[in-house]
């Protein structure tokens, strides 16, 4: 039986293969159900952050310095969109933080996101978890074990079965069936 959670809300944050920016969605969950969809935003990157962006996915670069700024301008998105909606970070219980892939090869059991968790906690005063990909990567996952979870939130009420599209940087289908 899955443990439900007090209802709170959450920033989901992502940067995707695009490179065109972070985006940033309030949610609010109790950890089994998506209860209300909230703002969302998307801060665009900068040419400078672009381009060490760019060397980054092609294995060149200082990766510290970019993951430094990747995660500030991270810690940005977070701020500006609780400002727009007079939010305070005490009314936010969790961030969830993908970072920025720069590898990702599943079958060899390799995938690597820089981002840097605890820098984004102590910017932004908010609990922050991450590096999601790895530890579904070393279960024999492809890497990507938010989705179909929340893809099972999304469509909960809904008449199963059903599948789900998603047409991102990869994509992939999630099947969600009966639970009988």
């Amino acid at each position: 039986m899955a443990i439900k959670y007090p209802a709170q809300w959450a920033i989901g944050m992502m940067s995707g293969t695009s490179l065109d920016g972070v985006d940033a969605a309030l949610i609010r969950t109790n950890g089994q159900e998506v209860l209300e969809f909230g703002p969302y935003i998307t801060v665009p990157f900068n040419d400078e952050l672009f381009g060490q962006l760019h060397e980054a996915v092609h294995g060149r670069g200082d990766m510290m310095k970019v993951e430094r700024d990747l995660t500030t301008l991270h810690a940005d998105a977070v701020k500006q969109l609780l400002k727009e909606t007079n939010m305070k970070p005490r009314e936010i219980g969790i961030i969830g933080f993908h970072g920025q892939t720069v590898m990702h090869r599943p079958k060899e059991g390799i995938t690597w996101q820089i981002g840097n968790g605890a820098q984004l906690a102590a910017q932004t005063r908010i609990d922050v978890v991450c590096d999601f990909r790895r530890r579904d990567v070393a279960a024999g996952g492809q890497g990507a074990p938010l989705v179909p979870l929340y893809h099972a939130a999304l469509v909960k009420n809904m008449s199963l079965p059903i599948a789900i599209l998603n047409i991102g940087g990869v994509a992939n289908v999630t099947w969600v069936g009966r639970s009988e």
